[in-house]
């Protein structure tokens, strides 16, 4: 199974800003200070990978967004919904396009590269531009409040068991 990961509305407030070459919270609380929640609903998982479908990959680079995660789930991340490649061109997705985009449609880009039929669960605080089916597939968190949600929380949980 494939976990598609936001970061900013999911894993801290969405309120994160890059401040002379520095990534900043400007909202209450810390950054990453619900990494933990996501560690314990994967706690029972080890079928799921991981790709990042965060803007961190674009503006940090994948290591340094990977290397932003707890280190027991390190080794679940496989990739990205952006690829570096893109933003020299090479690729048909490119960096213009991918961010002219809606995660929605960065997503289902990915899965189409991929071409794995893996049963797949996003975890976002953007529901611009889903498709109706796909909303099943979707965790969609308060910008402010994201994983700390408890019932944000516990839909994470089922929906991971429903698309075992």
């Amino acid at each position: 199974m494939l976990l598609y990961l936001d970061f900013d509305g999911v894993r801290h407030p969405d309120e994160v800003y890059i401040v002379k070459g520095k990534i900043v919270l400007k909202a209450e609380g810390e950054l990453f200070m619900w990494a933990n929640r996501l560690v314990e609903a994967l706690a029972n998982r080890s079928d799921v990978q991981i790709v990042l479908s965060t803007s961190w990959v674009r503006e940090v680079g994948f290591l340094k967004a990977k290397a932003a995660l707890p280190e027991t789930i390190l080794e679940r991340v496989i990739g990205s919904t952006f690829h570096t490649r893109m933003a020299s061109g090479w690729h048909s997705d490119s960096s213009d396009n991918w961010r002219g985009k809606t995660r929605y449609q960065q997503i289902t880009s990915d899965l189409r590269r991929r071409a794995t039929g893996q049963k797949w669960v996003a975890i976002d605080d953007d529901m611009e531009g889903w498709a109706s089916s796909a909303r099943g597939n979707l965790v969609q968190t308060d910008p402010a409040q994201g994983l700390g949600d408890e019932a944000t929380f516990a839909r994470l949980v089922a929906l991971l068991e429903v698309h075992r």
